[in-house]
């Protein structure tokens, strides 16, 4: 159904060796704790999808790769389990086991699990965070497993956050590159009326409707975790998702997210959305009470659709986000229709002022434009920066696509050396992956590759991490 693999880009103009294949056969083919089948009377399973994987390199051993995915998607919400990926070869070989103790299917107490995360401290322990939830009942959590041996193995996870809302999503988690004891974990919480429906339309039409960014860290290397607070509340029908942290060289804490106002119960678009920052500058005690906009957020309603059938592409549309460890540089890349309305294309903005300001966007992918708008559309950005400060983004597009069955999708990789804020100093397109046909993912609200992909840097040299569907 899909597999996740790792591949190696030598920067702007070196060489991009084959993808090697770092997902394996389900390991929950046999498992019923979770109930499939009764699960089954409203939900369809792909088994062996692996979609939105996300990866990390340890900063004390480049050859250890530790990549985190989803496994056995469901086509209403989260998996059966996720999967942790461990290369000790720099990505040659990988040994790939579920992660234990998030779901049912993993000696854990949850239904599924979704959104994988992972970040490595500076001594090399590695820290996942999975958001784990019951379709039988609200109970949700966010999850935080930590292993000291290059994800070998992991420790039980500890609940950051856990409640009976159905209301948390979209966490991510990251170590501190400057003190192995300080990681820092950021997820939304819906507040609906009581009963919390499950659904988008349910919690975006309700009136006390707020979708709030929530935060904690722990100071002591994982041992424990302090009691969550809301870093950003953007009001009563609003929100937020998506939100990343990075670490600039003087320890500000920068999460970049979505803000967004909910649509009217006759409308089907967003009152308004932006890519934005908030700052702490006390380790994450506090947060800046008015975000930074870094742009106007207007990606095409519900994501990119199969040019030949019209089916939806579930692409997330998150923005992603990296920071120079050197200079302090922050960049955001993400999917948005404002160059060409009806389009999604890859955007790029930068900061150099530690996210307070940030350059005007500038499409960056290098789609052709002489071809069927439909197979223009480019989608699932990941940014990050090499050692000598070259920028580059990988993203998918549909350039390749024919009137032939199937929906044949291609993986980019495109770099900046200098300049960013200029068009015109991105080029050196490489094709990482594919051709392969999306139709083939699950169809979880639309085809769905993911709301995001990994890539990890070791000197110069860029490895994208990322999911290719397979028949």
């Amino acid at each position: 159904m899909a597999a996740a693999m790792l591949t190696v880009v030598g920067g702007a103009t070196g060489a991009v060796t084959p993808p090697v294949v770092a997902s394996g056969p389900s390991p929950f083919t046999a498992c019923t704790a979770d109930n499939p089948t009764a699960q089954e009377q409203f939900s369809t399973l792909y088994p062996n999808a692996e979609p939105e994987p996300r990866a990390a390199i340890n900063p004390t051993d480049s050859s250890n790769i530790v990549g985190y995915f989803q496994q056995d998607r469901w086509d209403n919400g989260g998996d059966r389990g996720l999967v942790v990926s461990v290369s000790h070869n720099g990505g040659a070989s990988w040994v790939a086991a579920p992660m234990p103790g998030i779901t049912k299917c993993s000696n854990g107490a949850y239904d599924r699990a979704s959104d994988p995360w992972v970040s490595f401290a500076p001594n090399g322990d590695v820290y996942a965070i999975t958001l784990s939830f019951d379709v039988f009942d609200p109970n949700n959590a966010v999850l935080v497993s930590k292993s000291t041996n290059g994800g070998d193995t992991w420790s039980d996870p500890i609940a950051v956050a856990a409640d009976a809302t159905n209301g948390l999503d979209k966490e991510s988690i990251t170590a501190d590159p400057h003190d192995s004891n300080y990681v820092y974990a950021m997820w939304d919480r819906f507040v609906s009326p009581p009963g919390f429906p499950r659904s988008d339309n349910g919690r975006f039409h309700a009136r006390s409707f707020v979708q709030q960014a929530w935060f904690s860290r722990t100071t002591n290397g994982g041992l424990s975790w302090e009691t969550p607070h809301v870093a950003f509340n953007p009001g009563t029908q609003a929100g937020t998702i998506g939100s990343i942290i990075n670490v600039l060289p003087d320890r500000t804490l920068v999460d970049g997210l979505v803000v967004f106002s909910v649509h009217k119960q006759s409308s089907t678009q967003l009152r308004g959305a932006s890519v934005a920052v908030i700052r702490s500058t006390d380790l994450g005690e506090t947060w800046s009470k008015k975000p930074s906009i870094v742009a106007p957020f207007d990606p095409t309603f519900g994501g990119p659709t199969d040019p030949d059938t019209g089916h939806p592409i579930r692409s997330g549309g998150l923005p992603d986000f990296t920071v120079d460890p050197q200079n302090g540089n922050l960049y955001a890349a993400w999917e948005d229709d404002a160059p060409t309305k009806g389009v999604d294309a890859i955007q790029f903005s930068q900061s150099t002022d530690g996210g307070l300001t940030w350059s005007a966007p500038i499409k960056i992918n290098q789609t052709p434009t002489n071809i069927p708008a439909g197979d223009q559309q480019a989608f699932t950005p990941t940014v990050k920066v090499s050692a000598d400060g070259t920028v580059g983004v990988t993203y998918y597009d549909f350039r390749n696509n024919t009137a032939d069955p199937g929906l044949t999708t291609d993986y980019w990789f495109v770099s900046c050396a200098s300049d960013c804020a200029d068009a015109s100093s991105w080029g050196a397109e490489q094709h990482v992956a594919g051709p392969f046909d999306e139709e083939q993912a699950a169809d979880a609200g639309g085809y769905f590759l993911g709301d995001y992909e990994g890539m990890v840097t070791t000197g110069n040299t860029f490895g994208p991490f990322f999911v290719q569907a397979e028949s």
